[in-house]
């Protein structure tokens, strides 16, 4: 399969923290206190990867799947010469192939899970609670639902289109309104524990959900 960050992955980096004025770095690591050393933790997209190196600071042993060579060999060359408790496992491959069930106290989907289309996203979700442990938790950061007035609704997701057809253009993403993620891991069975928002020009533009496996 043709890598589609091929050409925007060594810009990613530069246009999220530009774009989000550095919320969305903030957004990744807002569920990290919650990571224990020796647990298991999976990043389900490498993107930046701070999450994935500051859980691995913090004594994880930790995963990373992605299907983007070109994001993986970014990734690898930010971790070279630096040394872990746990090296960071690096796996290059479709998530939907990753079978792992059970295995994970924690599955990170970091800005992971709008690149999908709504059908494709569900199969998704399912996918990665079952690699979660029983008990295990669930971790999503992404743009937040809009709120508040008619007014802020509509700023809110012009905003959100405007990443959206960036990506759509430069790496083939899924055009689609913002995901309601809370409702989706409610549907699962999965219980939110809790939620972090980020604010930007006076609004919450993104957030990170808290929710366990029962």
């Amino acid at each position: 399969m043709r890598d589609r960050y091929s050409i925007i992955g060594p810009l990613y980096d530069v246009v999220a923290t530009l774009y989000s004025a550095g919320r969305i770095d903030r957004c990744k690591l807002a569920m990290h206190d919650r990571i224990r050393p020796d647990e298991t933790v999976l990043f389900a997209g490498v993107g930046q990867g701070i999450d994935a190196i500051a859980a691995a600071e913090r004594g994880a042993r930790v995963t990373v799947a992605d299907l983007s060579g070109s994001m993986l060999d970014i990734f690898s060359r930010r971790i070279s010469g630096r040394h872990f408790l746990y090296p960071i496992e690096a796996v290059h491959t479709d998530i939907l192939k990753y079978d792992e069930f059970g295995k994970f106290d924690m599955v990170f989907a970091n800005f992971f899970l709008n690149v999908f289309t709504r059908p494709m996203l569900m199969a998704v979700i399912e996918h990665l609670v079952k690699l979660a442990k029983p008990g295990g938790y669930m971790v999503v950061g992404d743009f937040a639902l809009p709120s508040g007035s008619a007014a802020a609704r509509a700023v809110q997701s012009l905003y959100w289109y405007i990443a959206d057809i960036f990506f759509v253009l430069t790496a083939r993403n899924a055009f689609h309104p913002v995901y309601d993620y809370r409702t989706m891991l409610k549907g699962l069975g999965l219980k939110i524990e809790r939620v972090r928002y980020f604010r930007l020009f006076f609004d919450d533009r993104y957030y990170s959900i808290l929710a366990k496996k029962d």
